[in-house]
């Protein structure tokens, strides 16, 4: 028994869906741990003093820096990791309501066989 082309591409759809659903779990995961590395040297870097000298990694070097400097170097990569998370949180709400979408239609098309468009 062969499938009608239209179910065929909704179930295409369906697992392209749920290997975006894990591409885009697998960024967050990682984005997270890299927002919890920063925030973590945040906090490390409150806890020293002013005058201790502060070092940055750049590449395979340790480059001495200014305290304030690496700081406000932290925030901003603090914020972008932020932002990012929030965009794919945005994708993965869309992609969630696409792939319950594709799978009601799928299970209407291959359940009932009545009522396929």
């Amino acid at each position: 028994m062969s499938l009608p082309p239209k179910v065929q591409q909704r179930l295409v759809r369906y697992q392209q869906l749920q290997q975006t659903l894990q591409a885009i779990s697998a960024r967050k995961q990682q984005l997270s741990l890299e927002l919890m590395e920063v925030e973590s040297a945040l906090k490390a870097l409150e806890e020293i003093d002013d005058a201790t000298p502060v070092y940055k990694s750049v590449g395979a070097l340790l480059i001495r820096t200014e305290k304030a400097k690496l700081i406000q170097e932290l925030e901003d990569k603090k914020e972008v990791i932020k932002l990012h998370l929030e965009r794919l949180e945005s994708q993965e709400k869309r992609a969630q309501e696409e792939l319950k979408d594709v799978e009601a239609k799928l299970r209407r098309d291959l359940g009932g066989g009545s009522g396929a468009r």
